[in-house]
């Protein structure tokens, strides 16, 4: 299977242990991310993930499917009655499930292709990027639920596609505000909980350098933190530009939470 793949199924399968006890009352509690629940956090990823097989095995009913959305939002739609729509009416362990049929979808449509072809999204990329997208995606919004939930997150090597989306996109963050990068990308020099250790090196012998856990690394550039809440070490001023605004997914710029807005609570939920 395609080691992407198993990272991205892993990973979920990780998020799940963390959801599958709750009471069903929990899954309708607001997480620190503009007030989404769980169950709206499900309904989201279930889409996202469905719509990456969609635009691999039918590429123009995606782009119905993606173009119908985005009018039904344009009109005033509410994102979570668009989505909601589309999921059905399945709430709680029943809606976590189909989470996971939806996973197994990923798994089934691209655990054996190669990666290398193309398909649609808001621009066409490589299938290996759908898959890289939809970890990220998956990871990312599940942080909310580790932090409601009182939890740390485990810190492991799956989140390599992260990292490497996240590096990537340094011009894209500057691009998609219609601005120019302040300069070169910086080096980066990341560490993960095993010990595993990812350098890049910079652009036009840059100075600058962002240094420090993958895993804060890749909560700053998918947004889930703010680079003042994390440990990493950022050296120099277009290291500090990049990541008070880093975005490494698609869409228009979204603004960096706020220092001290997304974190961790003290107390568990039972």
């Amino acid at each position: 299977m395609n080691p992407e793949v198993v990272d991205f199924k892993n990973e979920c399968l990780s998020i799940a242990d963390i959801i599958k006890d709750l009471p069903s009352q929990a899954y309708l509690t607001p997480t620190g991310f503009k007030n989404w629940t769980i169950e709206n956090i499900l309904c989201h990823l279930i889409l996202g993930n469905q719509g990456a097989v969609l635009s691999l095995q039918d590429p123009e009913a995606f782009q119905a499917r993606f173009k119908e959305m985005r009018a039904e939002r344009a009109a005033g739609v509410p994102n979570a009655e668009v989505e909601r729509a589309r999921v059905g009416d399945a709430h709680g362990e029943a809606l976590l499930k189909q989470w996971l049929q939806s996973v197994d979808e990923i798994v089934e449509a691209f655990g054996e292709i190669d990666l290398k072809q193309r398909v649609p999204w808001a621009k066409t990329m490589s299938a290996r990027s759908s898959v890289s997208a939809r970890l990220m995606e998956n990871w990312a919004h599940a942080q909310a639920i580790y932090d409601m939930l009182g939890i740390d997150r485990p810190d492991t090597d799956r989140i390599s596609s992260i990292v490497y989306l996240g590096v990537n996109t340094f011009g894209w963050t500057f691009e998609n505000q219609g601005v120019a990068a302040p300069g070169p990308r910086p080096a980066v020099r990341l560490s993960t909980g095993s010990g595993t250790t990812w350098e890049f090196d910079a652009q036009e012998d840059s100075q600058d350098l962002i240094e420090g856990s993958a895993l804060a690394f890749c909560q700053v550039v998918t947004q889930v933190r703010n680079i003042a809440d994390t440990d990493l070490t950022v050296i120099g001023e277009v290291a500090q530009t990049w990541m008070q605004q880093a975005q490494c997914f698609a869409g228009p710029p979204h603004p960096v939470p706020a220092p001290g807005t997304r974190h961790k609570k003290l107390e568990n939920i039972e």
